[in-house]
């Protein structure tokens, strides 16, 4: 599994399993995750008005796909694993697979949906904004749990 891959999976993790979702903490990350990918791939507002509702639209399906399937997935886990027969586990491993190709698929029409917005190189521009975001985000995630046990 790819570095990158094994990052965002563990990201969606860190919100599922801390109730990411609940008292608008999911919006308010949206709105800075807005704000940093808008001045990191510097916007014009004839591509922002194109690119927001696509990327939206990207995240929207790839956050439903992830919450929904990848926490039932782990709930699966969660229970004792080594009572788990093989079959189980090749079923579940199947499973996990698919949703990322899923997301994989889901990727690949988001860029190519920007290709027709955006420069081919704003669109790793983005690529590496969202990986500093996510690593940011985390750092923060770390540092908050941090000062709460001091």
């Amino acid at each position: 599994m790819k570095k990158s891959t094994i990052y965002t999976l563990f990201i969606c993790l860190i919100f599922t399993s801390t109730g990411f979702a609940q008292g608008g903490k999911r919006d308010k990350v949206k709105a800075l995750k807005t704000a940093f990918i808008t001045n990191e791939l510097s916007l014009t507002s004839q591509e922002a008005e194109k690119f927001w509702p696509i990327y939206n639209a990207f995240e929207d399906k790839q956050f439903e796909l992830r919450h929904e399937k990848m926490k039932s997935y782990m709930k699966r886990m969660d229970a004792d694993l080594d009572s788990m027969s093989e079959k189980e586990a090749a079923v579940l491993l199947s499973q996990l697979e698919s949703v990322e190709e899923e997301t994989h698929q889901l990727r690949k029409k988001l860029v190519a949906d920007l290709k027709n917005v955006i420069s081919s190189h704003k669109i790793i521009k983005l690529k590496k904004a969202e990986e500093d975001f996510n690593r940011n985000l985390l750092k923060q995630y770390r540092e908050n749990r941090s000062s709460k046990r001091n």
